[in-house]
């Protein structure tokens, strides 16, 4: 007894033109068997492609119901109706539909990719199948270098990779040569000899002669069906049952792909990177609007971080941990060279506070060198022995004076670089006399030139004992002012307010002000900090433009490809196989447009090196994370609509597109 398997009742496809509505199918009433090899015939625009299509779940009925196995395909979602086309219906087209890019073996395994199948078993299946087709030495060759009849028999191994329980061909010998249509057909008279369900769709009587049922369709209407006599049919008690569908199919389909969710996703990434070498020029073009931003981004974040490094350690090389004193209220007091508060016996208090590491004053003046023959301006600075560990400053040559130098107002001159420059160009100055206006001292040592953030390098000035400055120079009894360096683990803050409340109880007033190195560096910081967050916002506004620039290219991509896509869908793609190669492929040009990017920017540190010498780019790896992480955002967010319009495409419109 026969076993019915696609039942349609009632079947109209209606497509809507503007405001006009084009009628197709009108009702059509039908029934088909396990095992039957039936020809639908027809002249062109008669319906019967789209019969076929709405069989294949490729289309859906406008009105009636179309049951397969009982199963009523309203009730069925996207996904379901996926899984019928992936391994219950093997397609057949005029036109083959082999994706160009993909060899014969790679083409015949894309319904098997869908189903989960390792790569060794479907590799292995596609291979038989293809020798079993007469093209075992074909299976790298690409469509283009087949032939209609090879490249048909590609889409015949293609149909059967799944099982292929109900073959639909759709004129499948209208592009073949007499031999290789002769060809063709023998291979579906054998596939249903084999056990398949064979569904033609032709326009050629002599094709249709063939089945062992004729039904043929004329305006949308089933005008005949006429069925072969027993005697007439070639076989059918040799036919073997077709794989059940109703109650396994889906179940089966569904352990499966939860097993090869990993598979899949590596399948989609692999076909992705297919489609960019491809295209290589198209995907360059895409990336280039990220590799600008990304290199925008992490170049500005380097020379932000660098030039935060430059002023840290220029800060740091007139101490980072030091607190000056001046006599006034505060910066700008005018009435401060009239205010004389900072003594001496100040200087030696402050020596034996807690906070405090070193301590000294500074009491300047300015002057006339004179050596030999030369002489120039300059300023004088009188301070004590702890100077330069107040000031992290560090000796060129000699020594520094020391504290029996101070007791006993010595005539005794440290140099900076640039008066040692100045008047020792060509001799070593220690021990020679320079006199300072009308006081002769004794070169004892001379500093190390020190890199400033504040500028004024090429004055000259030395320094000599606070006490030899005051009884020899000034005669002033008053500091001009005094520099505390904090100890460790005191907070510059701190130190600051209880400096100004020890002063102001010596003194009964506040006569002095404070300001802090560390004030200064955080200042300063936080200035190069809010420069390099404006020029990233400007750089990250090109990764926008890139990103947009992605989004676009990917819609003429899916534009481009929707045969491709339809393709995919016909052989059992599901909606989210489309989304995902799609999205990965978005990803995969974003994310190799930031490496290309973060490359670059490296290259634009190089060129940078080349020309600046007093500064360098340093990059951070946290900004290089997150510029890898903002492209792999921006492609996901500018392809996702690219890739969900490719998913939502029908599989029947999909492949009426050239």
């Amino acid at each position: 007894m026969k076993q019915l398997l696609l039942s349609l009742r009632g079947v109209k496809r209606i497509y809507t033109s503007g405001e006009q509505k084009i009628e197709v199918l009108h009702g059509i009433d039908l029934d088909i068997y396990k095992g039957e090899l039936v020809a639908i015939i027809g002249a062109s625009g008669s319906g019967k492609s789209t019969l076929m299509n709405i069989l294949g779940c490729l289309d859906k009925p406008s009105e009636g119901s179309y049951e397969i196995d009982g199963v009523s395909t309203q009730t069925l979602y996207s996904d379901q109706l996926a899984a019928l086309r992936r391994n219950y219906f093997g397609f057949i087209f005029q036109r083959y539909h082999l994706l160009t890019h993909l060899n014969a073996s790679s083409n015949v395994e894309i319904p098997a990719i869908y189903a989960g199948t390792g790569n060794q078993e479907r590799r292995e299946n596609s291979r038989k199948l293809l020798e079993r087709l007469g093209l075992g030495d074909k299976t790298e060759h690409l469509p283009s270098q087949l032939s209609g009849g090879q490249q048909q028999r590609v889409s015949i191994a293609r149909a059967l990779m799944n099982g292929g329980q109900v073959i639909l061909a759709d004129e499948p010998t209208g592009a073949l040569d007499t031999k290789s249509g002769k060809e063709v057909l023998g291979i579906l008279k054998e596939l249903h000899a084999n056990g398949h369900t064979v569904i033609l769709v032709t326009h050629d009587p002599s094709i249709a002669a063939h089945a062992n049922r004729v039904i043929e369709i004329r305006d949308g209407n089933v005008i005949s069906d006429v069925t072969k006599t027993s005697e007439e049919q070639e076989t059918d008690s040799t036919q073997t049952d077709g794989q059940e569908l109703h109650g396994n199919i889906f179940e089966q389909n569904l352990i499966r792909s939860f097993g090869a969710t990993f598979l899949r996703f590596k399948e989609a990434f692999k076909m992705a990177w297919i489609a960019m070498v491809t295209h290589r020029m198209r995907t360059l073009l895409t990336m280039l609007g990220i590799i600008i931003g990304i290199m925008a981004v992490v170049s500005v974040v380097a020379l932000g971080n660098g030039a935060s490094q430059k002023v840290t350690n220029d800060i740091s090389a007139i101490g980072t941990n030091t607190i000056s004193i001046y006599p006034g209220k505060d910066w700008g007091d005018m009435r401060a060279n009239k205010i004389q508060t900072l003594k001496v016996n100040d200087l030696d208090a402050l020596k034996y506070q807690d906070y405090v590491d070193g301590v000294s004053p500074t009491v300047q003046t300015g002057a006339t060198f004179h050596y030999d023959s030369f002489e120039a301006s300059g300023r004088i600075s009188g301070v004590s022995e702890q100077f330069i560990k107040v000031k992290g400053l560090k000796l060129a040559n000699g020594r520094f004076f020391d504290e029996e130098h101070v007791k006993n107002i010595a005539q005794v001159v440290v140099l900076d670089q640039n008066t040692r420059e100045k008047f020792f160009p060509y001799e070593d100055p220690i021990g020679k006399v320079i006199l300072l206006g009308s006081l002769p001292c004794v070169v004892i040592g001379v500093l190390e030139k020190q890199e400033s953030p504040f500028g004024g390098q090429d004055n000259l000035e030395v320094y000599i004992p606070y006490t030899s400055a005051i009884a020899r120079i000034t005669g002033s009894r008053y500091l001009s002012s005094i520099t505390v360096k904090v100890k460790d683990g005191w907070s510059n803050a701190v130190a600051e307010q209880l400096i100004t409340n020890f002063l102001t109880i010596r003194h009964g007033a506040k006569d002095v002000f404070t300001n802090s190195s560390d004030t200064i560096l955080k200042t300063i910081q936080k200035t190069t900090g809010t420069m390099t967050l404006l020029v990233s916002c400007i750089a990250v506004i090109s990764l926008i433009v890139g990103g947009i620039g992605v989004m676009n290219i990917m819609l003429v991509s899916v534009t481009e490809r929707t045969k491709e896509i339809g393709i995919r869908m016909a052989v059992g793609a599901r909606k989210s196989d489309i989304l995902q190669q799609f999205l990965i492929e978005a990803i995969l040009v974003c994310l190799i447009g930031g490496f290309l990017g973060i490359m670059c920017s490296y290259g634009v540190s190089i060129i940078f090196s080349l020309f600046v010498q007093s500064m360098s780019m340093v990059f951070s790896p946290l900004s290089i994370v997150a510029a890898v992480t903002c492209s792999t955002l921006i492609g996901v967010v500018f392809g996702y609509i690219p890739a969900k319009n490719a998913a939502k495409l029908d599989p029947i419109d999909a492949l009426a597109r050239e």
